[in-house]
């Protein structure tokens, strides 16, 4: 588009709160539909509960922005939520440094989404998605989906991977040789990576950051599309599993694979990091933790 930055800024974080209210409503929907299986102490339809928060005002007074969290807890969804924010300010000189653009100028803009869904049945994969426009004295885009099953899916794993192999072929520019989906697929799976365990998170996805190709609606269209898919392909792949029963040795293994999600979050999970030192709300950015976890 053209226009301002500003402009631009703008169409980027009213699409992420579209984004939002779209998957809540999709998620919704889910817990009015679906014959759940084992319910054990939840039978009663969720729906999303959203608090607004508000980033504390930056060192010369003005204000630092926020977000609206929006948790869901109930039949299908142990815990899902999908959190918005748009926050500016300043780096700290400490992570001045690890931003691109910063080191020349730490003040900052970003705005994304981010959703992690912890869904009750052991035969429903865990899913993350997040996407999000950054702007220090560059400005560029970044997110991607992954998704963490307890029990292998063959089918699960190969119509996720398609669903977002299929945006990045549809809006491969050329920017990088060996094409995006091939580059977005290899960093996602180093990236969601334990190397204390050295073991995946999960069966992958894509993962990208400092999206920056010159086109900023090529960028911005594809990051809408990865939200699009996401928002397509994950209430399918819940749907065609949630009625199965399950056993509770398999809900102790789901408890051990939700362990594995903490340690990824909170020791590497660069979401969390930016999150914590920016300012932001410490629930909102907790918000991918599971309500219940096991360790062996």
């Amino acid at each position: 588009m053209s226009g301002s930055l500003e402009q631009k800024k703008k169409v980027a974080q009213t699409w992420f709160e579209r984004l939002r209210d779209d998957i809540c409503s999709s998620f919704e929907a889910c817990e009015d539909e679906v014959s759940v299986a084992n319910t054990m102490e939840a039978s009663a339809r969720g729906s999303f509960e959203r608090s607004t928060w508000k980033r504390p005002k930056n060192e010369d007074g003005t204000e630092g922005g926020g977000g609206v969290t929006s948790v869901m807890r109930g039949r299908v969804f142990e815990k899902v939520g999908v959190n918005v924010s748009t926050v500016y300010g300043s780096f700290s000189e400490k992570f001045q440094s690890e931003i691109q653009g910063a080191e020349e100028d730490p003040r900052f803009w970003a705005s994304g989404i981010s959703i992690v869904s912890h869904p009750r049945s052991p035969h429903v994969p865990i899913a993350h998605m997040n996407t999000r426009m950054i702007v220090t004295t560059k400005n560029w885009f970044g997110g991607g989906a992954d998704l963490t099953p307890i029990f292998q899916n063959d089918q699960d794993k190969a119509d996720f991977h398609g669903a977002l192999k299929a945006v990045c072929d549809d809006h491969d520019t050329g920017h990088f040789p060996e094409g995006y989906h091939p580059k977005f697929k290899k960093w996602c799976d180093e990236y969601f990576f334990l190397p204390h365990r050295k073991e995946m998170r999960g069966v992958g996805g894509i993962f990208y950051d400092y999206l920056d190709t010159g086109d900023w609606d090529a960028d911005f269209s594809f990051t809408q599309d990865v939200g699009r898919a996401f928002l397509d392909i994950y209430p399918k792949i819940l749907r065609r599993n949630v009625s199965k029963n399950w056993t509770e040795k398999e809900r102790r293994t789901q408890l051990i694979k939700r362990g594995r999600y903490v340690e990824f979050n909170l020791i590497h999970d660069k979401g969390t990091k930016f999150g914590l030192m920016t300012g932001g709300n410490t629930e909102a950015i907790l918000m991918s933790l599971p309500p219940l976890a096991s360790w062996p």
